[in-house]
């Protein structure tokens, strides 16, 4: 009798995100090894997910990181492509497969697309943007590459909470917005906790020779919010929503310029 080889046991880690639950089944236990690793403090003790992936590990070397993000929505599924991962998911059964390098940087664009998808559809969003929680209040600071989002969360006193130094988690209630911590470290390369907060204000930054703020037009608020935006697919469903999303946050969260000099004195004027 031939001998007869058991399949490698399955299992699965749960990564929660703000409101969401991704559970990822995979045989490889080294990758679900990293990912408890890389999402330390995001990882679930739940059994289950919000939504789940089967994950097939590609070999080393497979496909290129840097080719560009790809979304293709068929008749209600989507396809997120990337050199160096695959991913088909269908909203409605909450399943779908993945075929991605085994490292952290596919598996953190793959979850970043993710999410920019289903916050669309629930009048969130992801921003490029640092954020911390002071006293109790969550605040944002955005501005293009080089305008100091990395200081001034380096620069956070001791009784704040980094939420994010590079991608930040808008959340949408009924009493108004909330700004959720998330994994995806920049320049710090530190993760935020894995905390909420209200959102009490946004901060569009400049580099200046003294620390000023201004208030913004809505118009100049949400040109601001919108050029700093995470969105990759082109549905124009979707598309719509997000633009709406952003000009509904500037006419219920205040935005605001601030003008700062690299020094702890800039947080006296965060409030």
């Amino acid at each position: 009798m031939a001998n007869l080889i058991a399949p490698a046991a399955r299992s699965q880690t749960v990564i929660r995100i703000g409101a969401l639950s991704v559970c990822i089944t995979a045989d490889d236990p080294d990758f679900l090894k990293m990912l408890n690793s890389r999402y330390t403090g995001f990882v679930s003790c739940s059994i289950s997910g919000d939504f789940h992936f089967d994950v097939e590990l590609a070999p080393p070397g497979f496909g290129d990181p840097g080719d560009d993000v790809r979304l293709t929505n068929r008749s209600g599924s989507w396809t997120l492509q990337r050199g160096d991962f695959r991913a088909d998911w269908n909203p409605v059964s909450r399943t779908g497969t993945i075929q991605l390098s085994p490292n952290p940087y596919s598996i953190d664009a793959l979850l970043r697309i993710l999410h920019t998808l289903t916050l669309a559809a629930q009048g969130g969003f992801l921003l490029h943007a640092a954020s911390a929680i002071r006293n109790g209040k969550a605040f944002l600071f955005t501005g293009a590459s080089g305008a100091g989002k990395t200081t001034i969360a380096s620069l956070a006193p001791g009784d704040a909470t980094l939420l994010s130094d590079e991608i930040s988690y808008i959340r949408e209630r009924n009493d108004g917005y909330f700004a959720c911590g998330t994994p995806f470290a920049g320049e710090l390369r530190k993760l935020g906790e894995n905390v909420s907060a209200p959102l009490a204000a946004v901060y569009v930054l400049a580099k200046g020779p003294e620390n000023r703020v201004d208030s913004l037009s809505a118009t100049e608020a949400a040109r601001a919010l919108l050029s700093n935006l995470l969105f990759f697919a082109e549905d124009r469903e979707l598309v719509d929503a997000v633009f709406h999303a952003a000009c509904e946050f500037v006419t219920r969260v205040p935005v605001f310029r601030l003008t700062f000099f690299p020094d702890l004195r800039v947080w006296e004027l965060i409030r």
